[in-house]
């Protein structure tokens, strides 16, 4: 009867109670109701036609993206996040204090110091960009610019600036006026190798950069001073005209014209073609499609300077007039005049044979919003938690709902993942970002094999740390610029990308799936007393076998590799740094089975070596591109190189963990020495084993 009674008791409490119901299917719907508002729910325009703004084509690094893309990219590069606020600007300091403001306004000063802290409205990176083309005056008043460097901040004199996050951000009106100084360290600072620079000349570098690339989207539609930018385009043709007619009747006359003549003549066009080539020098986007674009590729497009250099009365492109009318209006307010150009501007691309730039766009731009792999890193954190509730010992629920959680976030992911091979024509890996994402994705492919066979939650947790962390990498790396760059001729290959790289950045996700295993292993034996000798032995198991899997997909990749040099460069090895990591991985893995089928390591030694593969893999992935020399080298990143030592040191000290007495690890407290004669035995906790 007791026996009867435990067991009804066991059976009740795997149940999950109604609540746990609810908040498990509350979580799913959550993240999928959002993700169909992102996919079906489209942004309305209340006044100007940003959206169609956000979709407009251009060409620039080299490849054909929207605007969207464009005002994306370059506020990663100078603020570090796609949003700009409005209300107050997002800094402290921007109306002053709370005390300065109840001084000032009293209530109504309370009031508006309660909308700034709490809920400050921000522009979206298209409507920005559009400020800054069409208006930037009124973007130069924007705070952008992040400068937390404080003797960076001590040379130009600012102060204040400080956002709730800590961050520290300032105004183009802010610097303008201290560029002398700003110059002065910029010229100093490029006399120093990179991997030789201090954080405070990285600051200056960084400033340097984001003020460089501000300056050439604000004269990418129009001059950044104009007024009124097809008024005075209309001049300019007027000038052009009058200038040729006159010309043209002194010739008939018999005049003839010596310099002098020529210039006065001229007086009038070099006054307003003066300041388009200024345009005309910077490297700005190209945003001006010339006559039958289409038939011509990227050669069709020009910088909105070179085309108003180039033009004459009758053969200014219409879309120069288009563009230029779509600045006027935003300038003046005129929502109706703006929304008007824009759509003439539409219907000349399409009708210009553009249909193939004009798609790609909304591709795009419909990518960029979609946030696919934002969206999965989510998923991805939130069923980690999940699991780490199912190992608690709460509910078998948990644990299910954190698959599913996985698997939505998977689906995602693998969403972006083959929507930016689509629009980019590539496999999947391309850049140090791309192999990032991709790494994520075969973890998680690896994570849910994993939890198919054991079902124990394990799996789950590899796959969303090792998911999540890459997809946080490869944040980072988008700060960096457009991670859809143009590939180098040298690595323009298809054949090879799809072969070579994916099959090594395979091993690089396999062998990190192995430490990261090792790693559960550790810190449940040591810290926890869930490692049962039935778990350890299945994480041993796994391990195992992610190893001999990583072991084949680095070597074939690596041969791969060496076959392409070879065809690239004319030599199957040179001893490259990425060469060197590669072997290393291959090498290192190797060396883990061979111990393990000599004996010399058991289970702990196959976990601690495990652990050790991460930092093989991480240095041969990410810090030989760091090094500033060599065929693969992607050139020395500060902070980079900061995390990755973080991230080494804290392997190192995991290693050590692991490397603790067994009467140390909780798991084991409990479980009997075995006597010479008894082979060992693990109870609840692990097996003996060195």
């Amino acid at each position: 009867m007791s026996n009867s009674s435990s067991s009804n008791s066991k059976s009740a409490a795997a149940q999950p109670r109604g609540w746990r119901v609810v908040v498990a299917w509350t979580l799913i719907l959550v993240f999928v109701v959002e993700i169909a508002t992102a996919l079906f729910v489209k942004r309305a325009d209340k006044g100007f036609a940003v959206s169609a703004f956000a979709r407009l084509p251009l060409v620039f690094n080299g490849r054909v993206q929207p605007m969207d893309s464009l005002a994306r990219n370059s506020l990663m590069q100078i603020r570090g996040i796609t949003e700009v606020p409005l209300e107050g600007n997002g800094v402290d300091g921007a109306w002053g204090s709370w005390e300065e403001l109840r001084a000032k306004g009293g209530e109504l000063a309370e009031r508006k110091w309660f909308q700034f802290s709490k809920h400050p409205k921000k522009l979206k990176p298209a409507d920005w960009l559009l400020e800054v083309m069409g208006n930037p005056e009124q973007a130069d008043d924007r705070y952008i610019f992040v400068i937390n460097h404080p003797d960076l901040r001590s040379l130009l004199k600012l102060e204040g600036g400080l956002d709730k996050s800590g961050l520290h951000f300032y105004r183009f009106n802010d610097i303008t006026d201290r560029m002398k100084e700003l110059r002065a360290e910029v010229q100093r600072v490029a006399k120093i190798e990179a991997t030789q620079r201090t954080p405070f000349d990285q600051a200056v570098v960084k400033l340097d950069n984001a003020f460089g690339l501000y300056f050439r989207l604000k004269n990418t539609l129009q001059p950044q001073d104009s007024k009124d930018f097809r008024k005075e385009l209309d001049e300019y043709l007027a000038a052009v005209k009058s200038a040729r007619t006159e010309a043209q009747e002194r010739q008939s006359r018999g005049e003839k014209m010596d310099r002098e003549a020529i210039d006065q003549l001229l007086a009038p066009v070099q006054k307003l073609a003066s300041r388009y080539e200024v345009m005309a020098r910077i490297d700005a986007p190209l945003i001006v499609p010339l006559p039958h674009a289409g038939d011509k590729g990227h050669e069709a497009w020009h910088r909105m300077g070179d085309a108003l250099l180039e033009a004459t009365g009758e053969t200014m492109p219409e879309s120069v007039k288009l563009l230029a009318g779509m600045a006027s209006a935003y300038q003046a307010g005129d929502v109706a005049k703006f929304n008007q150009e824009i759509g003439s501007y539409q219907g000349l691309l399409k009708s210009e044979g553009l249909i193939k730039e004009v798609t790609k766009s909304n591709q795009e731009t419909f990518f960029n919003q979609l946030l696919a792999f934002k969206r999965s890193m989510y998923m991805y954190i939130v069923a980690f938690l999940l699991v780490l509730l199912y190992w608690a010992g709460l509910n078998e629920i948990w644990r299910v709902t954190a698959m599913r959680l996985l698997l939505i976030g998977f689906v995602i992911h693998t969403s972006g993942l083959i929507f930016r091979m689509w629009l980019e024509g590539r496999p999947p890996v391309t850049n140090l970002y791309s192999s990032a994402i991709f790494i994520g994705w075969g973890a998680v492919v690896l994570g849910l094999v994993l939890e198919k066979f054991f079902k124990d939650g394990i799996g789950l947790v590899v796959a969303t740390c090792v998911g999540f962390l890459s997809l946080i990498v490869a944040h980072s790396l988008s700060q960096s610029g457009d991670t859809m760059e143009m590939m180098r001729a040298v690595l323009d290959t298809n054949f090879w990308l799809a072969t070579h790289v994916v099959v090594i950045t395979l091993g690089y996700a396999s062998t990190f799936v192995a430490g990261f295993l090792a790693l559960v292993y550790i810190l449940r034996g040591v810290f926890t007393k869930t490692l049962t000798s039935v778990t350890a032995k299945s994480l041993s198991r796994m391990v195992y076998g992610i190893v001999c899997f990583s072991t084949l997909f680095s070597f074939v990749g690596t041969v791969l590799g060496g076959i392409w040099a070879d065809q690239s460069w004319g030599r199957f090895w040179g001893w490259d740094p990425k060469e060197n990591g590669a072997l290393i991985i291959v090498l290192w893995n190797a060396l883990i089975l061979h111990l393990r089928w000599g004996g010399i390591i058991r289970e702990r030694g196959l976990m601690n070596c495990a652990i050790a593969g991460n930092i093989v893999t991480s240095w041969s992935w990410f810090g030989v591109n760091m090094l500033g020399i060599g065929l693969h080298s992607y050139g020395f990143m500060d902070a980079a190189f900061v995390w990755l030592m973080l991230f080494v040191g804290s392997q190192l000290a995991l290693i050590a963990i692991g490397s603790l007495p067994l009467s140390l690890w909780r798991s084991f407290r409990d479980v009997k020495p075995p006597s010479d004669s008894q082979p060992p035995s693990g109870g609840k906790g692990v097996p003996v084993e060195a």
